[in-house]
């Protein structure tokens, strides 16, 4: 009996001390708003500067966080957070000279690019956008913020939402295409993937849209140049994805690199202040991208401290790696140029963002390195991964039916990506184990196993320039440039394209062709490619082309010679099963473009939501006509519109409707129509609505997308698809940046593409 009694002592004993060990790494602690105000009043100007710094560190040794350089300035306060630190143990340590060395013992924020994944790598952006599947999205995003929260990450720098339509622009890669609508969709569901329901939960991180503002249109599409346009575009096209993501209650923002009005972003008070915050009341913190304050030295506005004083008084909080807050900020306070409420506004809203987090009451809480082991790279994070990147393929031409393929026979891949792990997961892929990413060749041959041969060559070099493709493969991203001529590369190609049955063509850009600072002014598929593509072709076996690329391509030659093109962007870790899966018909693709693909460069910006002129050309079958709105030397009109992707079945379209002939501001607009699966594959068809406002005090777009729904329909269905219009599809800004909307006509297009012409029309009323 004593004994027992003496085990139950223990027992409550060790629970006691567990329930304080918990108790103590959770603390309660005052509201908000009283406890931000009781520790400012405890910091020194010192150290409210120290919270508006995010420095790099540059990687931390396990185990020597205490030596580093950085960990002097954590101690004496001067770091309010760090980014791009991986590992959970790296992570711990750091955060623990900030809470046990530091006089206020305040936790850091630490921020990582999570663009598209974690070491679970999603396609890039802008195929994640062609699945046109709000829940994927999201679903990728809550697995993103899961991983890297198993890993002490709290923060990161995504959704980009930018519209662009200018694919020599090479960080098209990373938005979600041209279109204002699609892109607010995809914000708003980013921005909930990440954040959930719940900042204080740890498997949450706080968001970072970016880039603000119009980052997505600069001249000539070179990275960080001026751009310039009128407020009214800016309202209607380029805003309101970032206002979606604000909308949907995003923790921070980024400032653009670029100049908006004459005025580098950073130093933009209209837009950090007028339009962020007091037109669309976000209440989260503003951060500069990488040095961007100092940059603006070189922009010609001022010295060091002239630059770090404007940012402050324009809106941002927080200074990425320039230092210019830490180091001039108080010399401007003691000189008058900013002031303390300045500064106090600015710490209060980092501080405040650390509280939403819950750091101030376990700032360990992102530490589990149990968490670390079972969370991460997981099982089922990779069978979403690899169902997302099916869902984001476009089949761009299908001849004959020449997909899908059957599963025997010898199939030949063939081409310099058909066999680079490292390429697989695209651009901005910084937390990937790339050696994990699943090759085209690998992944076709552990899924087919013995029911067919698949045998591989490289084929050709990424182009002929060696010095082209050193800059187009960095970061590791290499390509292992092949020291054999060409002649020899083809000929290895050519024995085993005559063996096979089948040839796959996996080639293309490389991941780093696009990205930042990735611009390109030729944008065919490379030279040496193109070569093996033409030769491949001329063995008269039947080719199909998947094309690696991070940006809407120049494709008329390839669309001209090739029976089959399925566009598999860059696919993520699970690259090699998800486009085995797609072309031997275990999936059927359903992807449609989010970005116009032009038929030259000359073309560009070429999207589908242009205005008429007064001149405009009517024809749609490349004649041009003087006097007209044409080319004298190219067609009008896009390979590949908005919208645009294929089948392995077939969709009609018919019986199209609206609820009333006219609607009244406070309705709301039925508009269905019935659509077919007339082939022989069920098959997800994407149903996109587009809108023409008819009259408009401002000229108005020939279309506006402002509806899509993607539904599974199984061969020889029909389904009635319905949506609902009211009066905010309707609105605009006008001249005077009025959000209205206008009585009059209206045309609905309903259809599988940018292109629909099926249409109904319903008038607006007072």
């Amino acid at each position: 009996m004593n004994r027992i009694k003496s085990l139950f002592l223990l027992l409550l004993f060790l629970a006691g001390t567990s329930f304080n060990a918990q108790v103590k790494a959770t603390k309660t602690i005052a509201p908000k708003e009283q406890f931000i105000t009781d520790l400012l009043l405890k910091m020194t100007v010192e150290e409210k500067l120290g919270q508006l710094n995010l420095p790099t560190s540059g990687d931390i040794t396990t185990g020597q966080a205490n030596s580093s350089n950085v960990a002097k300035d954590i101690q004496d306060g001067k770091v309010g957070g760090l980014f791009n630190i991986k590992s959970v143990e790296k992570i711990r340590e750091v955060q623990k000279i900030a809470v046990e060395k530091s006089r206020l013992k305040i936790p850091l924020l630490f921020g990582m690019d999570v663009i598209h994944g974690y070491e679970t790598t999603f396609p890039i952006p802008l195929g994640l956008s062609s699945t046109w599947n709000m829940e994927l999205i999201e679903r990728s995003a809550q697995i993103a913020a899961k991983e890297a929260s198993a890993d002490g990450i709290n923060w990161t720098f995504s959704p980009m939402v930018d519209i662009s339509r200018d694919p020599r622009w090479g960080r098209v890669s990373e938005g979600s295409g041209e279109d204002p609508y699609l892109g607010s969709q995809i914000a708003k569901a980013m921005v909930n993937g990440y954040q959930g329901k719940d900042l204080s939960l740890n498997t949450t991180i706080l968001s970072c849209v970016k880039h603000f503002a119009l980052y997505g249109a600069p001249e000539g599409g070179r990275d960080y140049n001026t751009v310039d346009m009128s407020r009214i575009r800016m309202y209607n096209e380029y805003f309101p994805p970032y206002k979606a993501a604000v909308d949907a209650g995003v923790g921070s923002v980024m400032a653009s690199f670029n100049e908006v009005d004459g005025i580098p972003a950073t130093a933009n008070k209209w837009l950090m202040t007028e339009v962020l915050r007091n037109q669309w009341k976000f209440n989260g913190f503003v951060v500069t991208d990488y040095t961007a304050v100092q940059e603006m030295m070189e922009h010609g506005i001022g010295d060091f401290q002239t630059v770090s004083a404007l940012a402050l008084k324009a809106g941002i909080e927080m200074d990425m790696v320039s230092g210019g807050f830490l180091n001039t900020l108080k010399k401007s306070l003691d000189e008058g140029k900013v002031t303390m409420e300045q500064i106090d506004h600015a710490v209060r809203l980092i501080l405040g963002a650390k509280y939403d987090l819950g750091l101030f009451q376990d700032p360990y809480r992102y530490c589990d390195v149990k968490r670390s082991k079972t969370d991460i790279f997981t099982k089922e994070h990779r069978a979403e991964a690899r169902k997302t990147a099916a869902e984001s393929l476009v089949l761009l031409k299908n001849d004959n039916q020449l997909l899908p393929l059957k599963k025997s026979g010898t199939i030949a891949v063939i081409g310099p990506l058909g066999n680079n792990a490292v390429n697989m997961p695209g651009t901005w892929s910084v937390a990937t184990k790339h050696q994990n990413a699943v090759t085209l060749t690998n992944g076709m041959q552990e899924l087919l196993g013995k029911q067919a041969t698949v045998l591989y060559a490289k084929g050709s070099n990424l182009m002929h320039d060696a010095a082209y493709e050193e800059r187009a493969t960095m970061f590791g991203k290499t390509l292992n440039r092949d020291s054999r001529t060409k002649e020899e590369l083809l000929a290895e190609a050519l024995k085993i394209a005559n063996q096979s049955d089948v040839i796959v063509a996996a080639i293309g850009e490389s991941s780093e062709m696009a990205g930042e600072s990735s611009s390109r002014t030729n944008l065919e598929i490379p030279d040496a490619q193109k070569e093996l593509l033409d030769a491949l072709l001329q063995t008269g076996k039947p080719v199909v082309l998947v094309l690696f690329t991070g940006r809407p391509l120049v494709l008329v030659e390839e669309y001209q010679k090739v029976a089959a093109i399925l566009n598999v962007w860059f696919p993520g870790t699970e690259a090699g099963y998800a486009i085995t899966d797609v072309l031997f018909g275990d999936e059927n693709p359903s992807g449609k473009l989010t970005a116009t693909f032009p038929r030259s460069v000359g073309q560009i910006p070429v999207y589908y939501s242009f205005k008429n002129t007064g001149r405009p050309l009517t024809n749609t079958e490349g004649k041009f006509v003087k006097f007209l709105t044409n080319y004298i030397d190219e067609r009008n009109e896009p390979l590949f519109p908005f919208g645009y992707g294929l089948s392995y079945t077939t969709f009609s379209y018919a019986n199209l409707k609206v609820s009333q002939p006219k609607m009244a501001s406070s309705d709301k607009l039925q508009v269905s129509i019935d659509v077919t699966n007339s082939g022989q594959f069920d098959g997800k068809e994407v149903v996109q609505l587009y809108i023409r406002d008819l009259v408009g005090s401002v000229t108005r777009p020939v279309k506006e997308l402002k509806g899509f729904q993607k539904v599974l329909i199984k061969k020889g269905e029909i389904k009635t698809v319905t949506f609902e219009l009211t009066i905010d599809d309707l609105k605009f800004y006008n001249s005077e940046l009025e959000w209205v909307a206008e009585p009059g006509t209206f045309e609905v297009f309903v259809g599988t593409d940018s292109t629909v012409s099926q249409k109904i029309s319903f008038e607006l009323i007072n």
